[in-house]
């Protein structure tokens, strides 16, 4: 049994929180995101209440105050304003009930279907699952993706990490992941978006078929930086209930870096220190917890799909360098592609799963090993295509990109609103191979 399951509180812990005392103390200063409170002792992650109904989360805690984060708008708030808290933490909801929701960070529902019904609530933060009790990964997870389920092939209970710097199409990837994915259970976490792209991604890209086996939760970019962080850890805990049930589930998250850039505005606001560039050091323990979480259990297992944006399309940046060390693969866009109107805009040779090998059959592996070594000699060749310098004949591996660059690019290339069987991809794979020949 999972460490997340052994959290769940039992009706006499609701009993015993519902008793506890309040305490009191009041509100010192507000300096940036900070609430610095007197008077009140609390531990790290505790809820308190400010004023008429104020919730904040205690981040921080010093010999003689506490500091706390808000989870809602402060305008008003005044030194003096009262402060209490029970000592309880967040709860959030979670169970078959949530399906085709929309929540916010705190679990609450943002849709217009009433409240949540049958549900149970369990704490916000719970520890990974020891890692002797994963399964291990030996299963493919088709994704719907052709390019992704042939050449970076996914594997259920993998964590995997979209990269690309703006505009290059990472969301439009998800939204075709959220379709065509295999799993049981979707849970999306839209952090840090845009609020006109929320409704656009539930209608256009999710659509009701989508949204009827998946659980949204969304925190917008005009909401407090605790909001963010707390929506990352929500929708993992909400993906963790399903997989504790037994059901495959997948996590994808847009964008980890927002959840990242949330943090440092806690940290900084705190008296973190700031290191590489700017981000303390509370940044990369917390990717290390959020990341751990997802991959198999002894039962179900959540797939972690996360997309990266990537600063100033520098993939050595510390956020994106941090991601890749613990994830299990990266997927690359590439700007370059998707200005030429290659969509997806995956860079195959730039992107790997460290799984594959796994989860594929060697007779797959070797379909995707011949053309990759095409690809790799043709961008190898380039500079001299481009200017005709390169002659027929020097390399027969360039000649058969060059000769099959139509198929190859149809092959590669994937409308967004369509969606590819893994056993038709592989079939296609194997046609185009044959087709370029032995030299391949």
């Amino acid at each position: 049994m999972s460490a997340a399951v052994l959290h769940r509180p039992t009706a006499l812990d609701r009993v015993t929180d519902a008793a506890r005392p309040l305490r009191s103390g009041t509100v010192a200063a507000v300096a940036g995101l900070g609430i610095e409170i007197r008077g009140l002792t609390a531990g790290l992650g505790d809820l308190v209440t400010l004023g008429d109904g104020l919730r904040a989360e205690v981040v921080a805690v010093a010999r003689d105050s506490i500091t706390a984060m808000p989870l809602d708008r402060t305008d008003g708030l005044v030194a003096g304003t009262p402060a209490t808290t029970a000592r309880r933490r967040m709860l959030v909801p979670t169970g078959p009930a949530l399906l085709g929701r929309v929540l916010d960070a705190t679990g609450a529902p943002l849709d217009d279907r009433g409240p949540l019904g049958q549900v149970d609530r369990v704490p916000v933060d719970a520890d990974a699952p020891p890692a002797l009790d994963r399964a291990r990964i030996r299963t493919a997870l088709p994704l719907g993706v052709r390019v992704l389920d042939t050449l970076t092939t996914v594997g259920v209970g993998q964590r995997i990490g979209l990269f690309a710097g703006s505009g290059v199409g990472k969301s439009s990837l998800l939204s075709m992941i959220a379709r065509g994915t295999a799993a049981e259970v979707s849970v999306i976490a839209l952090i840090g978006e845009r609020g006109r792209e929320v409704r656009e991604f539930l209608e256009d890209d999710l659509g009701p078929d989508g949204l009827a086996r998946s659980v949204v939760v969304v925190a917008t970019a005009d909401q407090p930086a605790l909001m963010r962080v707390r929506a990352a850890f929500t929708a993992t805990r909400i993906a963790e209930a399903f997989r504790d049930a037994g059901s495959h589930v997948t996590l994808m998250m847009d964008s980890l870096t927002r959840v990242a850039m949330a943090q440092r505005e806690i940290g900084l606001s705190v008296g973190e220190p700031p290191a590489t560039r700017g981000y303390p050091p509370s940044v990369f323990g917390l990717l290390a917890r959020l990341l751990e979480r997802a991959g198999t259990g002894p039962r179900g297992s959540v797939t972690g799909i996360y997309t990266v944006l990537v600063d100033g399309d520098d993939h050595n940046e510390p956020i994106a360098d941090t991601a890749r060390s613990i994830l299990d693969g990266h997927v690359v866009l590439d700007r370059r592609l998707a200005a030429a109107g290659h969509f997806p805009s995956i860079d195959v040779l730039g992107s790997v799963s460290r799984v594959a090998s796994r989860v594929s059959s060697p007779e797959q592996v070797e379909l995707g090993r011949r053309l990759r070594r095409v690809l790799a000699a043709r961008r190898t060749a380039q500079d001299l295509l481009d200017v005709g310098a390169y002659a027929r004949g020097a390399n027969p591996l360039v000649d058969a990109a060059v000769d099959h660059e139509a198929a190859i690019d149809a092959f590669l290339q994937q409308r967004v609103d369509e969606t590819a069987n893994a056993e038709d991809s592989w079939a296609r794979l194997a046609d185009l191979v044959a087709t370029m020949g032995a030299t391949s």
